[in-house]
């Protein structure tokens, strides 16, 4: 590993600790010419996941727009951005496993609210609302009575 002060590609490993839950592993290293130490970050180098959505188009998933969605309707509500960041952390370790390397738009959507709804019925209606693109009233309420009646 080359230092990150003089340039000198030799250098020992201090220590050595998992971070991220195991998904990350966090080096001290001391160059072998300066002296200096620094520390280093080894991870798994992950395949990016391809989004299929409703019309065939294919773009890279994206957890910062999955994330923002989720704030947008969680606005004014009681929910800590940490457990929206939680939540799509998961979302996006469940896909990884369950799928290849393609994932449709609907397993992603049904994925947040599933867990949405159990964090918060406002804002999954919220989610619901525009993931599901309500017509009229009527759909929006037939929505509500299905929350109330698996309550």
């Amino acid at each position: 590993m080359r230092c990150s002060y003089c340039g000198f590609d030799d250098s020992k490993v201090l220590d050595s600790r998992p971070v991220e839950e195991g998904r990350c592993i966090r080096r001290r290293r001391e160059c072998l010419a300066c002296g200096r130490r620094f520390t280093t970050y080894e991870r798994i180098e992950e395949l990016p996941l391809v989004v299929v959505k409703k019309d065939g188009r294919r773009e890279q998933f994206d957890s910062g727009k999955i994330l923002s969605g989720l704030i947008k309707a969680c606005d004014k509500r009681s929910v800590p951005v940490s457990v929206l960041e939680t939540l799509v952390a998961d979302l996006e370790k469940d896909l990884r496993q369950e799928c290849d390397r393609e994932i449709p738009a609907a397993a992603i959507g049904e994925g947040v609210m599933k867990r949405l709804r159990a964090i918060d019925e406002v804002a999954y209606v919220r989610f619901a609302s525009v993931y599901r693109k309500f017509e009229d009233i009527y759909t929006f309420m037939d929505e509500l009575r299905t929350l109330q009646k698996n309550k």
